[in-house]
């Protein structure tokens, strides 16, 4: 590896938070996409509500995003009032919103790429998969009090994405036709030269490293452009979680931001105890990732170096049982119990396979789910 890139993080509390949640704009009659981004924006601008709501790759594309918090519960609430006053904003113009991973029918030739200096670079060097990537995701961010626990933390957190994928997964159609896969924007997103799964880097310096490989060699311009599905975020001193689908109501991001808070304050008391973290193989978390992608919540994942499978069902509840202390230390409780309801409810994905082949009435569905704020049977 070459010359280091010195990158300064950013102090954070620990396990503070922020939340990220990309959502397309349709239209309310058809659902099909309309690129309404910039006039949306604009009149949040105007009427002095564009705090946290910003643009994206495509101009049918918003993301909502929290304050940094100390706690999941002010998080979502940022989160549902910034969506009120883009609600407001929306209906004159004719917009509804929905939040999922794809699209169920549109397509990639049919969308504007948003005006900007840096999304043309994009679309220029990835051409055909840049110009694909209709997808839609929620980020998390956990802040962390010293970058030296920072790749640590992210070795173990993988062992956990595949929890988080299936919970998350909402993507199985694809530009009109069922793929087959709970989200098939996880293996859309793993196209890009720098996404998919972190590599396995131990301590701050190799990341500072890789990341002046990359710089020099003109792969990247800077540590942004490094879209792992775990990966640090030295200007907000955060590990950004970026794995999972979008999803299509506040209660299932809750829950998600919940069992990501206490997964990584876990595994922080861990490693201030000296505990062993257990960290998987790397081909055993690519196939974990995969089986994710492609099975949701009935894959069968490996859970230690030993090649151990357990339901992920089966798994996710031994995992609540287990955070249930640290999530009482964290105040997020309720939130975190959500991941049951996800179970019981189904997951995104679940719900609009329910919804049968017709790719337009999954997108009325989550039209309506949007609308109602909670999972519709």
């Amino acid at each position: 590896m070459g010359l280091l890139m010195p990158l300064e993080f950013a102090e954070s509390p620990r396990s503070s938070l922020g939340l990220e949640w990309e959502l397309m704009l349709v239209d309310p009659v058809t659902g099909d996409l309309v690129p309404e981004g910039p006039a949306l924006l604009e009149s949040l601008r105007r009427a002095g509500h564009g705090d946290g709501v910003t643009g994206e790759l495509f101009t049918n594309t918003i993301e909502v995003t929290s304050r940094p918090r100390a706690f999941v519960a002010e998080a979502i609430e940022d989160v549902v009032e910034r969506i009120a006053a883009v609600r407001a904003a929306a209906e004159p113009l004719g917009l509804a919103l929905i939040g999922a991973g794809s699209h169920p029918f549109a397509q990639w030739f049919e969308q504007s790429v948003t005006v900007s200096g840096r999304y043309r670079k994009f679309v220029e060097r990835t051409q055909w998969w840049g110009r694909n990537m209709m997808i839609w995701g929620v980020h998390v961010h956990i802040g962390v009090e010293s970058r030296d626990k920072v790749m640590p933390l992210i070795a173990g957190l993988g062992t956990h994405l595949p929890h988080l994928l299936a919970l998350s997964a909402s993507s199985p159609f694809w530009a009109g036709e069922r793929t087959g896969y709970a989200s098939n924007r996880a293996l859309m997103f793993q196209q890009l030269p720098t996404a998919g799964l972190p590599w396995a880097l131990e301590r701050w310096g190799d990341f500072e490293g890789y990341v002046g490989d990359l710089v020099r060699t003109g792969i990247i311009e800077d540590a942004t452009e490094v879209r792992w599905d775990i990966r640090p975020a030295p200007r907000w001193g955060t590990i950004e979680l970026r794995a999972c689908d979008a999803v299509a109501t506040p209660g299932e991001l809750a829950a998600l931001a919940a069992l990501t808070q206490c997964l990584v304050e876990a595994l922080s008391r861990r490693l201030d105890a000296g505990e062993p973290i257990t960290v998987l193989p790397p081909w055993y978390q690519r196939e974990n990732r995969w089986r994710a992608a492609r099975y949701g919540l009935d894959a069968i994942i490996i859970v230690d170096a030993e090649g151990r499978e357990v339901p992920c069902t089966e798994h996710l509840a031994e995992l609540l049982e287990t955070l249930a202390p640290i999530a009482r230390d964290l105040g997020c409780t309720a939130e975190l119990d959500g991941v049951r309801r996800i179970l019981e409810e189904g997951a995104g994905y679940q719900r609009q396979l329910a919804r049968g082949e017709d790719p337009a009435a999954v997108a009325r569905s989550l039209i309506e789910e949007f609308d109602a704020g909670r999972p519709l049977s």
